[in-house]
């Protein structure tokens, strides 16, 4: 165990956590919301530290990330738990581990692990996934101070539900983030995911503003979040308070976990999606879980000069040039070196 940072005693022994914004006030003996931070006697201490779910060399595009240092690898990392409670979690086995089986399971690395094998596996960076970083930040922020001390760069792929004093520590390490903007409604978080919304807009518009590059993606799910009016709303938000560079993965639903009686997103879906987009004023939509479709490419919004093509997880070519499109010269947003 590990203690925690973002916590102040209380009195009784009480501890307030303010890592995320659920803010648990957790007894003695107890854990957060999360599963994985525990009160123990006033000190609240990190259940997770250095004990690795899952351990992997992916493709920067897994995460998903198309405009940060395409092509490369990058070496992900992620622990059990998960501050949200999704219904429809693709990665429920080990996020919400836990809370169903009421075990903290994990391999031992150590940060320098991590580094090391991130380097030896030639990566570029290292991606803290598959659950949700924030709840094993501790684990994070020690692995990210040594990785970029390494020339390694740092992603988390995000909830977005951390506080903003979080915020201002990760800044201190961290890239680029893919942050999840489920849906555009209070309902669908309270009620699908046991969270809220307003929390995410705001760590959305902050790491931005610090300079961290964003990419945002919405699992569209049949209806419960696919209308017109709601895709809309987070096409707006992203346009106008993100910056229309800003890419949005709309991606492809699978029944999974407690939400097995829908069916997957119709292709005609997600293409609608982008086209509401588009018209909203982003430059760059991306569909997701979708094989083989043309929609995973990367063109020039001022030409349309095809720029990065794709396949699944994998670029065959890559034509981006000093930050440029090679045929009209325009600026493609993002991180390319």
């Amino acid at each position: 165990m590990k203690e925690a940072m973002f916590y102040k005693r209380s009195i009784d022994n009480k501890v307030n956590c303010f890592l995320c914004n659920h803010r648990c006030i957790i007894n003695d003996g107890k854990r957060g919301i999360c599963g994985v931070r525990e009160n123990n006697n006033g000190t609240l201490y990190s259940l997770v530290y250095g004990k690795a779910i899952a351990s992997h060399i992916d493709p920067i595009e897994k995460k998903p990330l198309n405009h940060f240092l395409p092509g490369s690898l990058s070496y992900s990392i992620a622990t059990v738990g998960c501050n949200f409670r999704c219904m429809f979690c693709q990665n429920w086995d080990i996020s919400q581990r836990p809370k169903e089986y009421g075990r903290i399971e994990g391999k031992s690395l150590s940060p320098d692990e991590i580094v090391e094998n991130a380097l030896m596996g030639k990566c570029n960076s290292i991606s803290y996934t598959y659950t949700e970083p924030t709840i094993f930040f501790e684990y994070a922020y020690d692995t990210g101070k040594l990785a970029r001390r390494r020339g390694l760069r740092n992603v988390f792929v995000t909830n977005g539900f951390m506080t903003e004093d979080a915020i201002d520590i990760v800044k201190r390490f961290l890239d680029a983030a893919n942050i999840d903007l489920k849906a555009f409604t209070e309902r669908f978080y309270r009620d699908m995911c046991g969270a809220h919304l307003e929390p995410v807009l705001r760590s959305i518009k902050k790491m931005k503003k610090l300079g961290i590059w964003i990419e945002i993606t919405t699992l569209i799910i049949p209806k419960v979040n696919d209308s017109d009016d709601e895709l809309k709303g987070i096409a707006e938000f992203i346009a106008n308070e993100v910056g229309i560079d800003t890419p949005w993965h709309v991606s492809r639903f699978h029944p999974d976990y407690k939400y097995t009686d829908s069916y997957s997103t119709p292709i005609e879906t997600l293409h609608r999606a982008k086209k509401i987009g588009v018209e909203s004023g982003l430059r760059y939509i991306y569909v997701g879980n979708v094989p083989g479709d043309h929609n995973e490419n990367t063109y020039c919004p001022e030409c349309g000069e095809l720029l990065i093509e794709r396949s699944l997880f994998y670029v065959s070519k890559n034509k981006i040039k000093n930050d440029r499109c090679p045929k009209c010269n325009a600026k493609i947003g993002g991180i390319w070196k």
